[in-house]
């Protein structure tokens, strides 16, 4: 789709505000933690801080952007169109009662993409690890 797809697809802005995602710590399947308490169910409370930061980052952006893909996905473009005027009016609220009322399943959404995503990182979780390592200990040598 071209237009206000964009949005949601260019990752230039995201498809859920930080307001919105803080609000699917209610969802059906699980609560939605993206915090160290994560990193720890995931085998990766061994990173160090900034790492963590990092990747706590990464994950949350990249969980954005694929509800949002899935959103729009299933929305015709009227419903694009009056999704983006509440990000033009920077209007969170606004967005998270729309979601409500004209998806009603989209915390599900959430939930099995935060699923999916959580599975995937905790697959790479040792190659992770392994990297940060070797990057400590270059950096260590250098030092020397």
């Amino acid at each position: 789709r071209g237009g206000p797809a964009g949005v949601f697809y260019t990752g230039i802005r995201c498809s859920l505000s930080s307001d919105i995602m803080a609000n699917m710590t209610d969802t059906p399947k699980s609560t939605l933690r993206i915090d160290n308490s994560l990193l720890q169910e995931i085998g990766l409370a061994e990173l160090p801080p900034e790492d963590k930061t990092s990747l706590l980052k990464h994950i949350y952006e990249t969980l954005e952007m694929r509800v949002g893909m899935r959103l729009a996905d299933q929305m015709t473009n009227e419903q694009l169109d009056e999704f983006e005027q509440f990000f033009n009016a920077k209007d969170d609220a606004g967005a998270f009662r729309w979601l409500e009322t004209n998806f009603p399943n989209y915390k599900e959404i959430v939930a099995d993409e935060f699923t999916k995503l959580k599975g995937e990182v905790a697959q790479t979780a040792p190659q992770i690890l392994a990297a940060t390592q070797s990057e400590t200990a270059g950096s260590n040598q250098l030092m020397s």
